[in-house]
Order: structure tokens, then C-alpha cells, then sequence
């Protein structure tokens, strides 16, 4: 696990703390964590009837949070922090009701910030996950990230998030938001949890096996730590940001995370595997939390999973039923012994309402009053009610003896029997009984046909809603492509030609922004060809595109180069880390000139069709390139001094003024140096200083004839190394930077 250092801070003063959620693991640590450091803890359930007892809160409401009490709850408690659970809210079981649940969620979080924004007193934090992403990631997800969620429960999070940042802007609300990357934590008893280290006990616990999908990455963090990083967020009385990102940021995959719970339960656990689809990773970046707060984790892996693991085998009669493989005799036994006496207890109770029965009607045969009254037909027909036919026919068996009994103390058995009024009572008795019983059994068999009805058809709406999720996002990719043209041959050849309208010195800078254009994709970079092994960054569209730096060894890249040797798209399809989503080589009579690379491209995007398309706008930037280097080799006698490779005044000082240009729309980074000389011979001082420069360098006359040296994506902080260099040869030089282009 990784090691942060911690940062001691000043002593906290008592903190009013108004704790918005229904009662789960989560809520218990919060109120421990704040009760434990002096802090006064009041508790708003969400519920009128709740169950939960907290000895440790001052005061609890059991309000629903669309209650017009809840604005009354924050002036009678003035919280200096109201803490609202958000993902981890039990209120809300987002099962078959996930879109009515979704609907409840933001209502409820929107009447409670309305009451707090008329306190305005105190700090609104917000608890979400890191549900909220559903894409596919390559590195840490940062703060910055635009969210992508899936399902109802994830889009109400981000609806969640969306409402707090509203309120933050428009209400000036002190609205904070917290992202935990995958909890995990001790169950309770008999409960079921929603993390995969839960899953996967359970698993091995019920069935000896554990299934893991080693292409599915991400990082978890154990609930103490996670309840300890958002303490401190809480002490805090001015962060700089308004959301942080809680997270480990140590990756395991399904399969790691499999072996160290097998390792935890011993022998008997195997590990079967299960990877199915493409890579997936999902790690959350607190690099903001840890530059403002710093933070250590007191529980890694191993122990956060051995403590799982030993508490739910020592418990674990309460999670596992006897259907289950690793339920063990004991256990087998006690289950079918609570099966009997479940299916008994309506025999044991019929008796036992037949002992009160009978002494009634015993009772009643004495009243003038209640002589009429069928004691018996009335206790027949409630268990029918209650209990069906079968319960109908066993309650009017024991009435019918116990009216033959009764009757033997006047008359003799063979009287009873023989009188007819006898056998009319039990005709009745069983018809009233079985009529009803059978209509009973009839409303149970249809309220059960029901229910499994709709748990096939809520079943059938999720499967649905899935396949009506991708048809749109299909739909929404087919309507851009209508609508803008980006599959139009057309299209692609109007924006392509536009990099005519530019200097043969600008083609290769907006290049770069011509992909973007073109492919939909906000970070792509060029980098220009030196040799057979390197290639150097001549422009990009984002800091994301220049991540591989300003100098590649494109040779050393095996699987890159291979795909763009062989005249090919290179897509990242394994999702490796530092390398581009998509590549692709220009060429010039078999020679490469160009790679193309791009970084912020979809996982849904990386199709052959999107290959093909990057091919074609390749061969149509290699025709303007080629056009723009040919122009500048037949040019060449007039822009470089003779005999020299020192441009000319007019040359250089078109290709500085493309190089300004680019910079200023952050395409390019680039140093201009004036090289101070009183006597020099440009002959001599091309030669000795070539050798000194890159391919990418050049060396032109500027501002009356003054030699100027032009550095590509250079900054101040490496161009030291080239000024040391030049001064080495005898020349001195500065920067100039009030060059007017």
C-alpha cells in the first residue's frame, strides 16, 4: 500500500454535527469517530419509523427527507457540519425501484439544501463513489475528470454532485463533495454488502470457489481509513477545493484480490477464472487530497481482507443457508430442523385455538345468550382465512370431535351419530372451510404468480434499459455523423484542405489540430521522423498528447512500431498504460516522415471503421506535408544563405512568426535565442553550431542580420544544457523574448 506522510494539525474545536442517512456500517463509524473526539452528533434518518437505535447521538429525527420539518431541524440544531451519506444512504435500495429510487433522491437532497441554504450556517458535505465513472480509464482518474455515468443510481450520484455544485454557485452553500473509490469493511451479521471483497468471501464461504475477472482493475480503501480522510476534511475549516477524490490509489485486479482472500480462508478455496470482455480499470486519483491534507492507510490489503474473512467464518451460519455447498452439516442439520418447525407451527397453533374453542364453546352452551353462536364454525373459518384449505380441513376435524364430544355428555355416541342435524353441521362445516380456504390459496397462488410476474418483467426492463442505453448512444454516434459529416469523404476533404491556406513553415503545426477536428479527439500530438529510431514532437492540442515527451523511440516501442512498419493503425486494444490510444505513420516514397498519435480516443471509438478514417485523413495530410516540403526544396537556393544551412532574413523570419502563432494557440512550445557575436563567419558558425543542434533546430538571420537560433519544444527549463553548449564554441547568446513577429 502506498505511504503518505501525515500532516499533524492544530486542535479542533467541538463541532454541532447533523448526520443525514439511514443506519448502515458507515453511519456507525461516522457517529464513533465524531462522538469519540467531543463532537455533538444529531441524526436525521430519513425515515418516520426507524428502527435503528444510536446511544451515541444527542438527538434523532425520523423525518422523510421531503418533510417541510427538515428546514425546522436546521434552525433548532444549527450544525457547523451537515454530512449527507449520498451512495452509501440505506434509505434507498436501488433494486427493481432503481428509477422511482433515483426520482426520491434528488427530491429529498434538494429539500434538504434548500433548508440549509436558508441557515446558511456551517459545511455541506456530500458522500459519492466512485460510481459515477463508468468508462473505461487507462490512468488515475482525477477530480477534473468529466463523470460518465451508468444506470439510475450512478446518474442520481452525479445529479447528487451537479445539485451541491449548483447550490455552491448560485447560493454561495459551503458545499463540499467526497468521492470514495470502492469501500470495503466487516459486515454485519446475515447482511449482504456491496463490495467485491463481500462477494468474493461469500463466494468461497457458500461455495468453495471464487470466481475473478483478471481484466477488471481498481483500487479499494478500508472504511476506518476512509471515515479517517473524510475526518479530517470535515476538521477543516477552509479547503481550497470543493471536491476530493478518497482513494488508495494502490490497483488490484479481480484475480489478485481472489488470491488474497484465498490465502486468508485457508485451504478448500479454489480460484476459477473468469475474464471476459475488454480491460477495465477504475482508480481513483487523490493527489489533491494528499498535497492539501496528507494522509497514511493503517489497514492494506492483507489485513483488511484477513479481518473480513475471520469474522464472516466465525459468523458465518448467519450468511450461508443449507442449499449452500460450504454450509457444513451443523449447519445443514439446524435448517432443516427450522424448515420442520416452521411447517408444523400452523398445526401446533391450530390446536392450540381449538383448546380455546372448545372451552368457549363449552362455556357458551350455558348462556342463553351465546347458545347459538357456532364457536366452532367461527374457528374454522379464521384459519381458512389465515392459513388456506389445508389448515380448513385439519381445524375442521378437530371441531367435528370436539362437537362429538361434547354432545356424548348428554347423548350416547351411537345417538350422535345417528342424528342427521349431526351430519348437516359438518356438511356446513366443511364447505364454509374448504370455500374459503380454497378462495384464500387462490388469492395467495395469484399475489405469488404476481410478484414473480413482475420480478420477471422488472428482470425483462433492466435487460431493456440496458439495450436501450447502447442503441442510444449508437443513435446519438449515428446523429453527430449525420449531422457533422464525419464519415463523409467530402467533409473530410474540406477540413484536410484547409491546411492549404497555410504557410508551407505552418502545415505540420495545424496539422495537429486538423486530427482533432477531424477525428473527434482532443488530444493528438505529431511527431516528426529523425532517423530510423527517433522521433521528435513537433506539435500537439493538450499536455495529455506530450506525456511520452518531446523525444520517442518509436524503434523500442514494439507492438507501436510493428503495426506502423507494416503500413498500419496501431490500436491500443489491451489499454497499456503510457501508450496512445490510436498511431498512425505518414510516409513519403516508403520512408516515414510522420507518427500520428491520439490519446483521449473512447474505448467504443477504437474500431476498424475509426482505423480506416484515421488512414484516409493521414494519406490526405501526407499530400499537403509532402506539397509543403517539396515547395521548401525548391525554394531552397532562396532561403538559405549559400553554401550554408543559415536561413535567410525573410525564411526565418516567416517560419519564427508560424512558430509564434502555434505557440499562442499551444500547439507548440519553442525558445528563440540571439547568439551575441561582434565578428563571425556564417559559414564557419553554421558548421560549428550544426553540430551542437538537433534535426529539428535551425539557425536563420533575424532583425538586420543578427544570428538567431530557433529551439522546437524547448522551454527555459532544458534549454540550459544548449546555451552551455553554444557558449562552449565561443559563442554567447540570450533569450529573446521581445521578439515582434
Amino acid at each position: 500500500m502506498p505511504s503518505f506522510n501525515i500532516i499533524v494539525r492544530r486542535k479542533v474545536k467541538k463541532m454541532v454535527v447533523l448526520l443525514i442517512g439511514g443506519g448502515c456500517v458507515l453511519m456507525d463509524a461516522m457517529i464513533s469517530k465524531l462522538t469519540k473526539n467531543g463532537h455533538r452528533v444529531y441524526l436525521l434518518t430519513g425515515q418516520k419509523n426507524n428502527r435503528f437505535s444510536y446511544k451515541q447521538v444527542f438527538e434523532k429525527y425520523n423525518f422523510p427527507y421531503d418533510s417541510g420539518s427538515i428546514k425546522d431541524i436546521f434552525e433548532s440544531t444549527r450544525p457547523d457540519v451537515v454530512v449527507f451519506m449520498g451512495a452509501y444512504d440505506t434509505n434507498f435500495d436501488w433494486g427493481e425501484d432503481a428509477r422511482q429510487d433515483s426520482v426520491r433522491y434528488v427530491a429529498g437532497l434538494v429539500n434538504i439544501l434548500s433548508a440549509y441554504s436558508v441557515v446558511k450556517e456551517g459545511k455541506f458535505v456530500y458522500f459519492s463513489s466512485q460510481e459515477v465513472y463508468g468508462g473505461v480509464y487507462i490512468d488515475n482518474i482525477g477530480e477534473e475528470e468529466p463523470v460518465s455515468p451508468k444506470g439510475f443510481k450512478a446518474m442520481a450520484m452525479v445529479q447528487g454532485e451537479e445539485t451541491c455544485e449548483n447550490f455552491r454557485r448560485t447560493q454561495g452553500a459551503d458545499t463540499l463533495i467526497l468521492r470514495f473509490d470502492h469501500m470495503y469493511w466487516i459486515p454485519e451479521k446475515g447482511k449482504s454488502e456491496d463490495n467485491d471483497c463481500f462477494r468474493m468471501c461469500l463466494e468461497a464461504l457458500k461455495t468453495g470457489k471464487i470466481s475473478a475477472n483478471e481484466r477488471r482493475a481498481f483500487s479499494m480503501i478500508y472504511l476506518n481509513d476512509a471515515v479517517e480522510l473524510a475526518y479530517r476534511v470535515l476538521c477543516e475549516k477552509d479547503p481550497t477545493h470543493s471536491l476530493y477524490h478518497i482513494s488508495s490509489m494502490e490497483p488490484v485486479n479481480e484475480k489478485q484480490l481472489a488470491g488474497k482472500v484465498q490465502e486468508a480462508m485457508g485451504a478448500g478455496i479454489t480460484v476459477t477464472d473468469s475474464s471476459v470482455g475488454a480491460n477495465s480499470r477504475l482508480v481513483l486519483d487523490s493527489g489533491r487530497y494528499k498535497k492539501e491534507f496528507g494522509f497514511e492507510l493503517f489497514t492494506d490489503y492483507d489485513k483488511g481482507i484477513k479481518q473480513i474473512v475471520h469474522y464472516m467464518k466465525r459468523h458465518s451460519n448467519s450468511f450461508v443457508s443449507e442449499e449452500d455447498e460450504g454450509g457444513g452439516m451443523a449447519l445443514k442439520i439446524w435448517n432443516l430442523v427450522r424448515r420442520i418447525f416452521k411447517a408444523l407451527f400452523p398445526f401446533a397453533e391450530s390446536i392450540a385455538m381449538f383448546a380455546l374453542a372448545f372451552f368457549l364453546n363449552g362455556q357458551a352452551a350455558d348462556s342463553e345468550f351465546l347458545a347459538k353462536l357456532d364457536i366452532y364454525l367461527l374457528y374454522v373459518l379464521l384459519f381458512s382465512v389465515v392459513h388456506g384449505q389445508q389448515q380448513a380441513v385439519f381445524s375442521a376435524l378437530l371441531a367435528m370431535g370436539g362437537y362429538c364430544y361434547q354432545q356424548m355428555s348428554v347423548h350416547s355416541l351411537f345417538e350422535v351419530l345417528l342424528d342427521y342435524n349431526t351430519y348437516v353441521w359438518m356438511a356446513q362445516l366443511f364447505i364454509v372451510g374448504l370455500v374459503v380456504g380454497y378462495m384464500k390459496d387462490q388469492l395467495s397462488f395469484i399475489r405469488e404468480e404476481g410478484r414473480c410476474r413482475v420480478q420477471y418483467l422488472n428482470g425483462q426492463l433492466k435487460d431493456i434499459e440496458d439495450i436501450n442505453d447502447s442503441n442510444v448512444k449508437l443513435k446519438h454516434n449515428f446523429e453527430s455523423q449525420v449531422v457533422n459529416h464525419r464519415e463523409s469523404l467530402g467533409k473530410i476533404y474540406e477540413v484536410s484542405s484547409s491546411l492549404e491556406q497555410y504557410g508551407p513553415e505552418e502545415v505540420l503545426f495545424y496539422a495537429a489540430q486538423v486530427l482533432s477536428k477531424l477525428m473527434d479527439c482532443r488530444d493528438v500530438a505529431v511527431y516528426n521522423v529523425a532517423n530510423g529510431d527517433y522521433a521528435r514532437l513537433f506539435s500537439s492540442t493538450s499536455p495529455e498528447a506530450r506525456r511520452l515527451g518531446n523525444s520517442i523511440k518509436y524503434s523500442g516501442m514494439e507492438e507501436l512500431y510493428g503495426e506502423l512498419r507494416a503500413h498500419r493503425v496501431y490500436i491500443n486494444r489491451n489499454m497499456v498504460e503510457k501508450m496512445p490510444m490510436m498511431a498512425s505513420a505518414v510516409y513519403s516514397e516508403d520512408s516515414m516522415q510522420l507518427i500520428i498519435m491520439l490519446w483521449g480516443v473512447p474505448w467504443e471509438r477504437m474500431t476498424l471503421g475509426e482505423a480506416n478514417r484515421l488512414t484516409i485523413v493521414g494519406f490526405l495530410i501526407q499530400n499537403a506535408v509532402v506539397r509543403a516540403n517539396r515547395y521548401l526544396d525548391a525554394l531552397r537556393n532562396e532561403r538559405y544563405v549559400e553554401g550554408t544551412s543559415v536561413l535567410e532574413e525573410e525564411a526565418f523570419t516567416h517560419l519564427a512568426k508560424a512558430f509564434f502563432d502555434a505557440k499562442d494557440k499551444g500547439l507548440t512550445e519553442y525558445i528563440l535565442l540571439e547568439i551575441i557575436t561582434n565578428e563571425w563567419n556564417c559559414e564557419y558558425a553554421a558548421d560549428s553550431l550544426g553540430r551542437t543542434m538537433r534535426q529539428t533546430d535551425y539557425l536563420g538571420l533575424f532583425k538586420g542580420g543578427h544570428l538567431y537560433a530557433l529551439l522546437p519544444n524547448t522551454n527555459r527549463e532544458n534549454v540550459g544544457g544548449i546555451i552551455e553548449r553554444f557558449r562552449d564554441l565561443g559563442y554567447e547568446c540570450r533569450i529573446d523574448e521581445e521578439a515582434v513577429l
